[in-house]
C-alpha cells in the first residue's frame, strides 16, 4: 500500500532552503549547501532501528526510491519470520540466546558452567550482544579471534571460548531455536602440547599424607581415586555409591567424555569406599555429597580444586603445576612404567581414541627399550666376528657378506 505524505511532498521539497529538512513516514529530504537533496531512512525494523543514507537527487535518487527501500527492509523481516520457532515474533539476538543457554545448564546441572559463563559475558556477548544467533558467520567469528588474539588472548584461550560457542550453537539446534544448517564453521587453531605434569612416588605418597590431613573429611578419598583409579576430576565426583559392584570391583560410570563405561578399581579403593559406605546415612547415594544439603542442584560436588590445592601446598609442591588432573597423568604413567599395553590402559583411562594414550609413552620408554632388546637377542648368536664369503666369489669384490662384528654383550 502506497504511502500517502503531506508534508514530504514534491513541491514542499522543492521549496527547501539550504540546511532546511523534512521529515514523515521514516524519510528525511535534506537541502544541502551545495543545492542538492539528500534522502535518508530512520525507521524500526523488528525490534531494530536502521538509520541510513538513501542518496541525493543528483544521483537520479528520489522520495520513491526510499519508500521501496522501507518496503525491501520490511518484506525481508517478515520473510525471516517465516522460520521463527513456535511462540515467538522476533528471532533471539545472541545475548538473549547466551542467558538462556546458562540458565538451562543450571536447571539440569551441566557441565563447567562457570567457565561458560566467565566466556559468554566476559568476551563473547560483548562483541556479539545485539546480533541473531542464528545469523553469525565463518567471517564474524573469524574477526573475534583476530581481536581476541590482538587484546593478548592465547590460542589456547580462545579455543575454549569457541568450544563454549559451538555448545550453545548445538545446544539451540537441539532445542529448535533454529536449523542446523545455520551453524558456522568454528575452527581452532593448533595449540602448543604442554609437558605433562607426573608425580614421583614420593611426591604422590606426601600429596595423601596432606589430603589425609586436611580439614575436608573426603579429600583422602578424592585423592586416593585419583591417584588409583586414573579417573577425570568430575567424574570421581559423580561416583554414587549404587554404581559400584564391591565383588568385580568396578564403577558403572554413565556419564564420561568417551561415553558410558565400567571403570576398574584397585582393591586398595574399593575397600576404602566399602568403609566410607559403612559410616553414611545413605549407602546408595552420593559418595562425594554436598557440604549443606541443597548445595548444588546436582546433589553432589562439582570442584574438588580448593581442598586439593591445600594438600599440595602441605605436600611442598607446586599448586601452578599440581592440579587434580595430575593424578590422572599420575595413574597413567605408571601404567606405562609398569608395562601394560597400550589398550588396556585406554580401558582404565577411558580415553576416546589409543592416540591419546599415546601421549604418556613419551614420559616413560623404558618399556620400548625392553621390548626392542627381544629382537637384539633373537640374533645374538647368529653374529660372529667373521667375514662371511662365498667359496669361489665371480668377481673379487661381488657377493661379499659383511656380518656386524658385535659380541652379545655389548648389544
Amino acid at each position: 500500500m502506497a504511502l500517502k505524505f503531506s508534508r514530504l511532498t514534491r513541491p514542499a521539497i522543492r521549496a527547501l532552503q539550504p540546511g532546511a529538512r523534512l521529515a514523515e513516514h521514516g524519510i528525511t529530504a535534506e537541502r544541502q549547501t551545495s543545492g542538492d537533496v539528500r534522502y535518508s531512512i530512520n525507521i524500526m525494523v523488528e525490534g531494530q532501528r536502521i538509520h541510513r543514507v538513501v542518496g541525493r537527487e543528483s544521483e537520479g535518487v528520489t522520495r520513491e526510491q526510499a519508500e521501496r527501500l522501507i518496503e525491501t527492509l520490511r518484506t525481508r523481516a517478515r520473510e525471516g519470520r517465516l522460520d521463527l520457532p513456535k511462540g515467538r515474533k522476533l528471532h533471539r539476538s545472541f545475548s538473549e540466546a547466551a542467558e538462556e543457554y546458562l540458565t538451562r545448564l543450571e536447571e539440569s546441572g551441566g557441565k563447567n558452567i562457570g567457565p561458560k559463563r566467565m566466556h559468554l559475558r566476559r568476551h563473547l556477548i560483548p562483541y556479539f550482544g545485539s546480533q541473531r544467533v542464528d545469523q553469525l558467520k565463518d567471517f564474524g567469528l573469524k574477526t573475534y579471534r583476530k581481536k581476541r588474539t590482538d587484546a593478548g588472548a592465547s590460542d589456547a584461550t580462545v579455543n575454549r571460548e569457541m568450544a563454549t560457542l559451538s555448545h550453545m550453537l548445538r545446544s539451540a539446534v537441539k532445542w529448535e531455536w533454529f536449523a542446523a544448517d545455520r551453524i558456522p564453521a568454528i575452527e581452532k587453531e593448533q595449540e602448543s602440547r604442554q609437558p605433562i605434569v607426573v608425580l614421583s612416588e614420593q611426591q604422590a605418597s606426601a600429596l595423601m599424607k596432606g589430603a589425609m590431613q586436611d580439614q575436608d573429611g573426603r579429600l583422602w578419598l578424592f585423592v586416593m581415586f585419583g591417584l588409583g583409579a586414573a579417573m577425570r576430576h568430575r567424574e570421581i565426583l559423580r561416583v554414587r555409591y549404587d554404581q559400584i559392584d564391591f565383588d568385580t570391583r568396578r564403577i558403572f560410570i554413565p556419564e564420561a567424555k568417551a561415553g558410558e563405561r565400567e571403570q576398574p578399581i584397585t582393591p586398595a579403593l574399593a575397600d576404602a569406599l566399602r568403609m566410607q559406605r559403612s559410616m553414611e546415612e545413605d549407602q546408595k547415594g552420593w559418595v562425594f555429597p554436598t557440604v549443606i544439603p541443597g548445595q548444588s542442584k546436582a546433589g553432589h560436588r562439582t570442584n574438588m580444586a580448593r581442598p586439593f590445592a591445600r594438600a599440595v601446598v602441605r605436600a611442598k609442591l607446586d599448586p601452578d603445576k599440581v592440579t587434580p588432573h595430575t593424578m590422572r597423568h599420575t595413574a597413567i604413567t605408571r601404567l606405562v612404567k609398569a608395562g601394560v599395553d597400550l589398550p588396556t590402559i585406554q580401558k582404565i583411562s577411558g580415553h576416546k581414541t589409543l592416540a591419546m594414550v599415546l601421549r604418556y609413552v613419551h614420559v616413560h620408554g623404558e618399556h620400548i627399550d625392553a621390548a626392542i632388546g627381544a629382537l637384539n637377542d633373537a640374533f645374538s648368536d647368529a653374529i660372529t666376528p667373521e667375514l662371511h664369503t662365498p667359496a669361489v666369489p665371480d668377481q673379487p669384490d661381488e657377493g661379499r657378506v659383511i656380518a656386524i662384528s658385535a659380541a652379545k654383550s655389548a648389544a
